[in-house]
Formats: C-alpha cells, structure tokens, sequence
C-alpha cells in the first residue's frame, strides 16, 4: 500500500524566488518554476502562478531537465 504525503506548499520553500516562463503572455495560463537546489537540497519546484500559496510540484534537477528537454516549443 502506497503512504500519502502531505502537499508541499510554497510557504514551505521560504527561500524561494519564482519566476514566470519568458513565454507567458499574462493570460494567468502559466506555472512559476523556483530553483531550490541551493538550500537544503531540495531541487527544482513548480506552481501555478494563479495559486502562488498553494501546491508545488518538486523534481529533482536531473529529472526536470529531463522534462524541459522533452517540450516542444509552438509558435502560437
């Protein structure tokens, strides 16, 4: 049986400095990356920028470089 974790919030990465996607055209559609690595180790984390108290996802920075490297970028 899997155990459940508790959210991880933004109030918990106090060091934190988010920044939006360069791509974000201001329409709230967008996620706030923080690089976390510096304290404690913790990696690389991500919000949604409409809930900047609320839930954030944590990647280890190999397996977010993975990701980033995975996206295809669209002209809109």
């Amino acid at each position: 049986m899997s155990q459940v974790r508790p959210a991880l919030r933004a109030a918990d990465l106090p060091g934190a400095s988010w920044r939006k996607a360069s791509f974000s055209a201001g329409e709230g559609n967008c996620v706030e990356v923080a690089d976390c690595t510096e304290f404690a180790s913790r990696g690389i984390a991500i919000r949604d920028s409409k809930d900047s108290e609320g839930p954030v996802l944590l990647f280890q920075r190999a397996t977010f470089s993975a990701f980033v490297s995975g996206i295809d970028v669209v002209d809109q």
